[in-house]
This record gives structure tokens, C-alpha cells and sequence, in this order.
């Protein structure tokens, strides 16, 4: 009858058995209706992105996407932030070159919280910031994972504070790059601590090796000292490197004027510092000393015998001592070479290195000391110039 639906033949179970087969073909085993669906895997990727990102703003303009990934991919696994297993924590970068910012894909919700931890993180010499996404949802985040970095991360191995790195944090954390990776920690803490004291040290290794990376991290006592320190030690030559040295936070603040003084004193003792670092300046049996006594203290004999007795006593403390010899100016002011310093005779380098390294820094007669190994065949053949 017209406007009738037509009458279809209800399909039998045998019918839906058989278009499901065509449809889906049946593994052994498997039930009827067991649908294929999307891999669970890739549902949990799309579903946990957005708490498996970080965002990374101020990037150098050398970046690019391999070099971000293989950077945070080592920093995950020097600081213990890996949770995933074996392989790299980056999945995928993308940067947004004219904003200098970039999204870093973590392999899961833990290794990106993890990543949190490395915000101020020095990236080819720039500090960059490490957010979280915009799109990042808290309350969908919590029941994924972790949202909070576990605080057990080794940060002290990639030169950021955590509860061992002797306070180095703050506006006055300096970052020190271009050391020659022969540097040992103590001939760089010797270098910095020609300007003060530091609250925080730490030279950034390798966590396989051991080896220096090559840059240092530290804070000093007195925060005034820090813009002369970078001021001081930034482009000089370090042997065959040129040290960038400069607040790890930018914006540093230039030296004031009645500061210069002081600047000109400490570039003064970085010279006494280099011959000491360069790569030439292996140890000898002899020590020389500056900034203990000047032309003025040498030139009356009572005073002069004072010092040198202050000296033998000061200097066996370390080792045996074989002889102390002191320039003193001429009666008729002529020029004398080596009036302003010390050298002290060791019979072994054992003794002369305890010595170079007690005495260095030290103050004597309100001054403080700058100690430096001194060529044997200049010193045996009276050379006391350098």
C-alpha cells in the first residue's frame, strides 16, 4: 500500500554473525561484539599531553628542536628525574622561533613534573624558565601523576639549588661558563674567592665521568661583591677558553663608581690567578707569595727581620722548608726586582702545594694573600720578575 514501509526480512542471528565477519574479521578466541577500538596507549597520550608538557621560555637564538630535546633529555637524567625506563625523557619539541619559547613533551605526567624542577636552568649560556603549559589542568593533572617535582632530584648535578648546595640560589647566583675542563674545583674556587668569601659553590660534572662540564655555579657572602666579581673575570682568557661570568639571573647591575677601586685591586690578584690556572703552571718547589708586604715594610732591618722570621714559621708549617728569601729595595730607590714578594723553598712539591694552597687567601698584615707557583730555574737563577 503506498506511504507503507516496505516489509524487510528481521535479520537472524546467524545474518549478524555474518556481516560482523566480513566487518571485523574474528580472531580465534575472541566473542562477538569485541570491537576494535584506539590503542590504549594512544589515548593515554592524547589525554595526558597537556600534564606531560612544560613550556620553556626565553631561549637562546642557537636553539633549535634536536638541541633542545638532547639538552633536557641529559638534564632529566643527570638530576634522576627519568622515571620511564631506559631511553630519553623528550618526546617532542616544538619552538616557536620568533618568541624564543618552546613546548618540551615529557614521555610521561612524572618525568614532566619532574622537568618543573629545572626552572633557571642554563641553556648555551642563557637561564631559561620552565612553566607549565597554558592549557594545563591541575584538577585533571592530580589524578595522573605527580604534579610536584620529587624532591629527592640530584639539582646540585646541573648546578640548581636544592637542600645541598650551600644557598645557591637567589638574585645574586652567579653562572660561570668557558672553564677549561682540566680545572680542578679548588684552582676555581681560588679564582672566585679573590673577591670574597662564597656561601655556595658548585661545579657542574658529568654525573658518569665525574668530569667538569665546563661552567660553575656560586653565591658570595656579601652580595656587593657580585657585579665587581663579573665585572672582573667576564672575557678574560682562561688557557685556551674565555670565561663568561655573569649573574645567572639577568639584569645585572654594573659596578658602581666608588666600586672601581676595588675592581682594579681584584684584576690585579685574576693576573697572580692566571699564571697559577694556566695549563703550564704545574707545581714546583716554590711558592711565591704577593700582596703581603710592601717596598715601605721591607726597608727598616728590625722590621725586615720580623718578617722573615714570621715567614719561616708560617711557611714550615706546611712542609720542610728549605729557604725564604725576601727582596728588599735598594737604599737609593732604584727599581728591585721581586720587592713585593715572597718565595718560599720547599724540599718537595708536596710541601710547596699544601703550602700554596693554606697560605692563598690568607691575611697577613691585613692583606689578603695571593699564592702561586714560581719557576725553579727563574728562582735558582735569582730571577724574581715576572
Amino acid at each position: 500500500m503506498a506511504g507503507q514501509v516496505p516489509s524487510v526480512p528481521l535479520p537472524t542471528a546467524a545474518t549478524i554473525s555474518g556481516m560482523f565477519s566480513n566487518m571485523f574479521p574474528m580472531v580465534p578466541g575472541q566473542q562477538l561484539g569485541a570491537l576494535p577500538v584506539m590503542p590504549v596507549q594512544a589515548m593515554t597520550q592524547q589525554a595526558t599531553r597537556h600534564a606531560r608538557r612544560v613550556y620553556v621560555g626565553g631561549l637562546p637564538p642557537t636553539a633549535n628542536e634536536q638541541s633542545v630535546a638532547t639538552f633536557f633529555s641529559q638534564v632529566m637524567s643527570a638530576i634522576g628525574g627519568n622515571t620511564a625506563g631506559p631511553g630519553d625523557a623528550v618526546v617532542n619539541v616544538y619552538i616557536n622561533h620568533e618568541k624564543k619559547f618552546a613546548f618540551v613533551e615529557m614521555r610521561s605526567v612524572e618525568e614532566a613534573s619532574n622537568a618543573m624542577a629545572l626552572d633557571g636552568i642554563i641553556l648555551e649560556g642563557v637561564p631559561v624558565k620552565v612553566r607549565r603549559p597554558t592549557d594545563y589542568n591541575p584538577s585533571l593533572a592530580a589524578s595522573l601523576g605527580p604534579s610536584q617535582p620529587n624532591p629527592s632530584l640530584n639539582l646540585a648535578a646541573v648546578g640548581l639549588s636544592s637542600g645541598s648546595t650551600g644557598g645557591l640560589e637567589g638574585p645574586d647566583r652567579i653562572f660561570v661558563g668557558g672553564l677549561p675542563y682540566y680545572f680542578t674545583e679548588t684552582q676555581i674556587r681560588e679564582l672566585l674567592e679573590s673577591f670574597g668569601p662564597l656561601r655556595g659553590f658548585n661545579l657542574v660534572k658529568d654525573r658518569e665521568t665525574g668530569n667538569s662540564k665546563g661552567y660553575a655555579f656560586c653565591v658570595y657572602q656579601d652580595p656587593s661583591v657580585t657585579d665587581i666579581a663579573c665585572a672582573a673575570l667576564n672575557g678574560i682568557k682562561m688557557g685556551d677558553k674565555t670565561l663568561t661570568v655573569r649573574r645567572a639571573i639577568q639584569g645585572a647591575v654594573q659596578p658602581k663608581p666608588e666600586q672601581e677601586e676595588i675592581l682594579l685591586h681584584a684584576q690585579q690578584q685574576i693576573a697572580f690567578q692566571r699564571l697559577m690556572l694556566q695549563p703550564g703552571g704545574t707545581p714546583t718547589k716554590i711558592v711565591c707569595l704577593t700582596q703581603v708586604v710592601t717596598a715601605d715594610d721591607l726597608r727598616d732591618d728590625e722590621e725586615y727581620a720580623d718578617i722573615m722570621e714570621d715567614m719561616r714559621t708560617e711557611g714550615g708549617k706546611f712542609g720542610n722548608l728549605v729557604n725564604v728569601v725576601i727582596p728588599r729595595p735598594n737604599p737609593d730607590h732604584d727599581p728591585t726586582p721581586g720587592v713585593g714578594k715572597v718565595f718560599l723553598e720547599y724540599a718537595d712539591v708536596d710541601g710547596s702545594s699544601k703550602a700554596r694552597l693554606g697560605m692563598n687567601g690568607r691575611k697577613f698584615g691585613g692583606n689578603q694573600v695571593v699564592a702561586v707557583y714560581y719557576p725553579e730555574n727563574k728562582y735558582a737563577q735569582g730571577d724574581y720578575e715576572d
